[in-house]
């Protein structure tokens, strides 16, 4: 079950959302969005995250003549651009029409008033999102979504390891560092700020941090050499027994695939349960390749898609978030022989027709049965991310 890391959030009603305007006419929005022209930025690093964008853009210009351009860049970088057509008070048809996004680069413009506004009460497939049994439809990293951005998926943090090689593998970050000295150079990470490096240095100071509760709330209120000290020790001992004596880290997840699929190293890490088995289904990875967790939980979250302030095709970029919350676009993206990515929406609001497509969803060699995947960590508060890249490179970077 979900951990309840930090009650003062989790307390709050998850079964109704705070709205801060009246429900606008869909129709309404359908009809203006028609001819618009959408450009959505995302990450656009693996190919079949880009070939599902792809069917759902030509999906959105058949059926609502909205046409939508994938910019693959990632979020960081549409912040910034967002932030400076700001400063130069460009308020009007910015570069920027939607982004996926989530963590950090949500409270950044969430706090730097570049959303759009309150606009998922508006879309008919909200109605069908799993706010009461998955929190992080609402909360991002503990900030409070507030209907500025749409659910798209969810993501958890999972280990991979190769059975022809690793019969039993390590179940929490003590293990982990077992694991390595017992087999020197078969494990690595990337290097922060790469989003799979940061997960996983903020998985490890999760587990070896003795009251969490702090975690939760801004790292200016903690004290944060005194709170991080364990985290640094552990990975002063893990490095030298990593890939390459942890004098190089990877840049990223496919690297990381790369390196398990050549044996150069057994155990890896990735931030979608799927991976391994879409992996494997597309001939990336040998079929000896399984999925575990941490028996104390992993880190979960939602990544979503949101409007900046100045976005000049606002009704088009609404209808393309609508349908990428459909039943339709959820389960084709949960399919690991597609993406892989789990849905966002409750299986108990569906019609029987539209649960049937997920209920004919292929498991995949390597996926983890629910039950284990029901075992999470929330994510800390997002101005921990910052800090924490920041004190890793430091320490880390050559």
């Amino acid at each position: 079950m979900i951990k309840t890391l930090y009650p003062h959030i989790l307390a709050l009603s998850l079964a109704t959302v705070a709205t801060t305007s009246q429900a606008a006419d869909w129709s309404t929005i359908v009809n203006q969005a028609k001819g618009q022209t959408v450009y959505f930025h995302a990450w656009g690093g693996d190919e079949h995250i880009n070939d599902y964008i792809q069917w759902a853009t030509d999906r959105v210009d058949e059926d609502y003549g909205v046409t939508v351009k994938h910019v693959k860049n990632v979020a960081p970088n549409a912040v910034n651009q967002i932030l400076s057509e700001k400063t130069a008070g460009k308020d009007q048809d910015g570069a920027v029409d939607l982004m996926w996004v989530n963590g950090e680069n949500f409270a950044n413009m969430k706090a730097n008033g570049l959303l759009y506004g309150a606009f998922t009460q508006d879309l008919p497939n909200y109605q069908l999102v799993d706010i009461d049994n998955k929190p992080t439809t609402l909360f991002d990293f503990t900030v409070p979504v507030d209907n500025l951005e749409a659910p798209w998926g969810m993501a958890q943090l999972v280990f991979q390891h190769n059975t022809e090689y690793v019969q039993q593998p390590p179940q929490s970050a003590q293990e982990l560092l077992t694991f390595a000295q017992e087999n020197p150079g078969r494990f690595t990470y990337p290097a922060p700020p790469a989003f799979h490096g940061t997960t996983f240095v903020k998985q490890v100071l999760l587990e070896l941090t003795a009251d969490i509760d702090i975690l939760y709330a801004p790292v200016s209120l903690a004290n944060f050499e005194e709170v991080t000290q364990p985290l640094w020790d552990y990975l002063d001992e893990l490095h030298p027994l990593m890939w390459q004596k942890g004098n190089v880290f990877t840049d990223g997840a496919p690297k990381m695939k790369q390196l398990l699929n050549d044996s150069e190293i057994y155990l890896s890490l990735s931030f979608n349960p799927f991976d391994a088995s879409n992996a494997i289904a597309n001939g990336d990875l040998p079929d000896t390749v399984r999925t575990h967790i941490h028996r104390s939980g992993t880190i979960a979250n939602t990544h979503f898609v949101a409007i900046p302030y100045n976005s000049g095709s606002a009704e088009g970029a609404m209808v393309f978030a609508n349908f990428l919350m459909s039943p339709e676009a959820q389960a084709r993206k949960a399919n690991p022989e597609i993406w892989g990515d789990p849905t966002v929406l409750a299986m108990n609001k569906l019609t029987a027709q539209q649960k049937a497509l997920f209920d004919a969803l292929p498991n995949g060699a390597a996926t983890l049965p629910p039950e284990d995947l029901a075992n999470v960590l929330l994510e800390p508060h997002a101005s921990w991310v910052e800090a924490i890249e920041k004190a890793w490179l430091t320490r880390y970077s050559q």
